[in-house]
């Protein structure tokens, strides 16, 4: 059995157990990240896949991110992500790895024919169905858009990143799966108490959300009492835990999506 195959199972325990268990095998180093950032294959029995790890002992010290790691924030961001039922983020465990403890997250591979749903546009051609976020200029001085489609997959993932307060929503971390699912990755830089919300995913700002995501945050918001609250605990401060159910608990009130803040950069960089 291969990545590919275990991706339709992305809640279920398969996919986990062989992240959690397996043998891993590094085959490299992403280089564009700025921390250290693996892929490798792992196996259990006759189960393998391929996988991204990423060892604490490769982590950046970051000064507004004092508390935790960035593996245990990717972590976290894999349970709200499940607890919301619609799995937008790949299945993530910490484990230990030959670099020491780390996230170990599946990977998801893209079909070659997969439609884009983020990137630059010609600013007088932005599809249909798509909002312009950012105006922008080529090396030639031709004016651009980025621009994302208006497609309920991705508003879901804008809900999420609203909740975990994700400072770090490129287009380059919105991947579509084999099974036509989209994923959201790179959750390192999450869960500030701090508002630092940052993604190239404001079309819908302000605008009413949508009513799965109304039924979505009032059932998170009951967990957090529960197994979710907890399981958080261990990879989150106990304010960072609060400031969740808080952001959750202000998203129901509001009713609508966020808008862009004023007081800090709107758009993480490079935005893809």
């Amino acid at each position: 059995m291969t990545s590919s195959e275990l991706q339709p199972r992305q809640g279920g325990v398969e996919a986990l157990r062989l992240l959690a268990d397996g043998e891993l095998t590094l085959e490299g180093r992403l280089v564009d990240a700025s921390n250290a950032t693996l892929r490798a294959e792992i196996t259990l029995g006759e189960v393998s896949a391929h996988c991204v790890y990423k060892p604490v002992r490769g982590e950046r010290p970051l000064w507004d991110f004092p508390d935790g790691t960035l593996a245990g924030r990717e972590v976290a961001a894999y349970l709200v992500s499940r607890a919301t039922g619609w799995d937008l983020v790949p299945p993530t465990v910490l484990r230990d790895g030959p670099f020491g403890p780390g996230s170990c997250q599946l990977w998801i591979d893209e079909p070659a024919d997969a439609e884009p749903l983020v990137g630059f546009v010609p600013a007088e051609s932005v599809p249909p169905r798509w909002f312009p976020v950012a105006a922008a200029r080529d090396d030639d001085g031709a004016a651009y858009a980025l621009a994302h489609a208006d497609d309920p997959r991705l508003a879901r993932l804008a809900v999420l990143d609203a909740v975990i307060n994700n400072a770090d929503r490129k287009g380059g971390h919105v991947l579509v799966g084999a099974d036509d699912r989209i994923y959201g990755v790179d959750h390192g830089v999450s869960f500030h108490v701090e508002e630092k919300l940052r993604t190239v995913l404001w079309g819908w700002a302000g605008r009413l959300l949508p009513p799965d995501a109304v039924e979505m945050l009032d059932d998170l918001a009951a967990r957090f009492a529960g197994a979710l609250g907890a399981a958080l605990a261990e990879h989150l401060t106990l304010g960072e835990v609060a400031a969740v159910a808080a952001r959750v608990d202000r998203l129901r009130d509001s009713g609508r999506f966020p808008l862009p803040p004023e007081e800090w950069p709107a758009m993480p960089w490079p935005p893809m």
